[in-house]
């Protein structure tokens, strides 16, 4: 990104600009830098295409005429799935495209087997917006705040993190409540953060299986219906609970391997704080119990499949079995 942040503030455009990957807000934030610092606000010499089956013969037509009253023509092309199928004809014009033409493609995957990415990332730049781990979402969240005159410690910049997530676009929607809500202030306090944050999903399937853990059917069950009132699909919830699990199954074994802290939260890929939690709570279940879990969360995601059962059921069996074998999905129809 470095690349991109030195050609817009230079103004020294390449041919050819490809953004992708998983991390759908730092794509969308580069392409406004990017249109904005290349056209300057022209709408006339900008083109804007989006989704699969686009004309290239159109694209190519457009790439070759060259700009009315600007330096540049930028086409932007967004989805097209160029990357994945061969696009050759693409990929053979962008040699001969006029130097006042500028492409940008964002994409979401590409294969960088391809003809097409080979050459833009020969003639141009191409960047894969990654998931930013918590070291650096953590950094870009206190520039944040101190662009703004607050202060932040560790222990309350990872409070935030763990109630918001790792989606840097529902980080940014917090931090901007955040800001607000301390107005006249210039520390941030974990009262803050927890007055302002909603708790996500991920939180409350956490707090299940710690409840599952001390045996709290009554509690577990309550935070199982919270999740249906905020209208999250049972399906959705099991998968997330089966996921625990899978993760809680990885930090048995990865302990068991004498595993540190640090590699574990690099194998799950999960900020080092949050693999400790799963560490302590990988600790109240022996490998056995989390194995049949695991089991029991395949099972219940065949029998509603199936038609078995419905997916409000399946939870709520697998909420009272507590992995011990209580949970039964077969005999239900």
């Amino acid at each position: 990104m470095q690349t991109l942040n030195e050609d817009i503030k230079t103004r020294q455009f390449k041919p050819a600009y490809l953004l992708f990957g998983e991390e759908a807000f730092l794509k969308q934030s580069y392409k406004r830098k990017l249109r904005e610092a290349i056209t300057g606000g022209d709408t006339m010499n900008y083109h804007s295409f989006q989704g699969k089956g686009l004309d290239v013969k159109e694209i190519i037509s457009l790439g070759d005429t060259m700009p009315f009253f600007s330096e540049k023509r930028l086409i932007l092309i967004e989805d097209s799935g160029f990357f994945k199928a061969a696009s050759d004809e693409l990929a053979a014009w962008l040699p001969a495209m006029p130097g006042t033409t500028c492409l940008l493609f964002v994409e979401e995957a590409v294969d960088k087997r391809g003809k097409l990415y080979k050459r833009v990332k020969e003639l141009g730049y191409a960047a894969e917006m990654k998931r930013q781990d918590s070291a650096q979402l953590a950094r870009w969240a206190a520039s944040i705040l101190a662009r703004n005159g607050r202060k932040v410690t560790g222990a309350t910049m990872n409070l935030f993190l763990e109630r918001t997530g790792d989606d840097m676009e529902q980080i940014w929607m917090e931090l901007e409540k955040l800001i607000s809500y301390t107005m006249g202030s210039d520390v941030v306090t974990p009262e803050d953060v927890k007055a302002i944050t909603s708790v996500q999903v991920s939180s409350r399937i956490f707090e299940m299986v710690n409840a599952m853990v001390a045996g709290n059917t009554k509690q577990a069950m309550g935070l199982f219906q919270d999740l249906l009132s905020l209208k999250e699909p049972p399906m959705r919830v099991l998968f997330l609970i089966a996921r625990q699990f899978n993760q809680l199954l990885q930090v048995k074994e990865l302990t068991e391997q004498k595993k540190g802290r640090g590699e574990i939260a690099s194998q799950l890929k999960v900020p080092p704080f949050v693999a400790g939690k799963l560490s302590a709570q990988a600790g109240a279940f022996s490998k056995r119990e989390l194995v049949e879990l695991v089991n029991e969360c395949v099972e219940a995601e065949e029998a509603v499949k199936t038609g078995r059962m419905d997916g409000r059921l399946a939870v709520e069996l697998l909420l009272v079995g507590r992995g011990k074998g209580q949970a039964s999905y077969s005999r239900i129809g």
